[in-house]
């Protein structure tokens, strides 16, 4: 009976070990945001020591340029979760073969278009030859909004996009403030900044694409399979974090613009002396984002989500399926 009693000790220990380290850290987590305000509610968990807390062993913490080059990454394995624009992921997961699940949202909104208000009056006159424009790769948020444009003001899309200059959103201002173009597509916080620096926001998402989905919290489906209490752990923190932004919007624009603003930190496929050449980031210009340009929220439209698909899928970028296969939201109202 002792013996009996020894074992039945040994099992209970052994199974307690086990869960304790999936839960406390032992699990080591490689984590990946973009380097813009969308992922603000990271940046503040990371500041304020909430990974950590809640035992999660967040091993690295990698900024990339754009969702597009954050989307290769993830096709690359080695990610275990990431903070990432909803329709980069959606192109991962299509073209690239990415197992990944949306588990929650980040915000709804967050992308512009900015323009020299002396060359660019109205939406038409961007299609005038003289006036140039940039926006980020084919595929993108960014070219989604401006075909959205496209659609709603009835322009030659063949034209806009064969005009369009591809660079990414930080490239785009830099080249607005340095009179290399005219008007440029690119996401929070850098239309908030164009605004700053005197120039005009022609038209945004919330015009274009109502509800849109802006970014998403995407993890793999090995560590849903292997760790779903860690899962539930990262969209605990996020909701939190959300939650900090609204009650402290001042503390939170703060936050999030000192995290984008570290100095020696790499942003691939950049170091971000190479980004942020005379570009400042200040909370003003990432609370306008935060507040006015995004809505910051945890909650996901499986709609507006299928609607994404079916529009990237229209635009020829991926072939169409069911939003349901990319997602997985059991945590968010826990």
């Amino acid at each position: 009976m002792l013996k009996k009693w020894v074992v039945l000790c040994l099992v209970f220990f052994i199974t307690f070990c086990r869960v304790g380290i999936s839960t406390a850290g032992g699990r080591k987590i490689s984590m990946a945001v973009e380097f813009v305000s969308h992922a603000a509610c990271a940046h503040i968990a990371r500041e304020k020591g909430w990974f950590k807390k809640e035992g999660l062993n967040v091993s690295t913490f990698d900024n990339y340029i754009t969702g597009m080059a954050l989307a290769g990454a993830l096709s690359k394995g080695g990610i275990d979760a990431a903070y990432i624009c909803a329709i980069p992921a959606i192109v991962a997961y299509a073209n690239g073969g990415v197992r990944i699940k949306i588990v929650c949202g980040t915000h709804r909104y967050g992308y512009g278009l900015i323009v020299n208000r002396e060359r660019v009056k109205t939406v038409q006159d961007l299609m005038r030859d003289d006036v140039r424009i940039a926006c980020p790769r084919e595929g993108s948020p960014t070219d989604a909004v401006m075909h959205k444009m496209i659609d709603k003001y009835h322009l030659d899309a063949k034209k806009l996009a064969r005009k369009a200059l591809r660079m990414p959103p930080p490239m785009v201002l830099f080249a607005l403030k340095a009179g290399q173009i005219d008007a440029g597509f690119c996401c929070e916080q850098f239309p908030s900044m164009g605004v700053e620096a005197g120039f005009r926001e022609l038209a945004s998402a919330r015009d274009l694409w109502p509800d849109m989905q802006g970014s998403v919290l995407v993890v793999t489906d090995d560590l849903i399979e292997r760790h779903p209490e860690i899962v539930g752990k990262l969209v605990k923190i996020t909701k939190k974090a959300t939650e900090f932004i609204h009650s402290h919007p001042d503390d939170a624009s703060r936050i999030t613009a000192d995290a984008l603003t570290v100095v020696g930190r790499k942003v691939f496929p950049f170091k971000i002396a190479d980004v942020l050449r005379g570009l400042t980031i200040t909370p003003r210009a990432v609370k306008r984002a935060l507040f006015k340009q995004m809505e910051c929220t945890t909650d996901i439209d499986i709609k507006m989500v299928q609607q994404e698909i079916d529009y990237v899928s229209h635009l020829g970028y991926i072939k169409r399926f069911d939003a349901h296969d990319i997602l997985d939201l059991r945590w968010i109202h826990e």
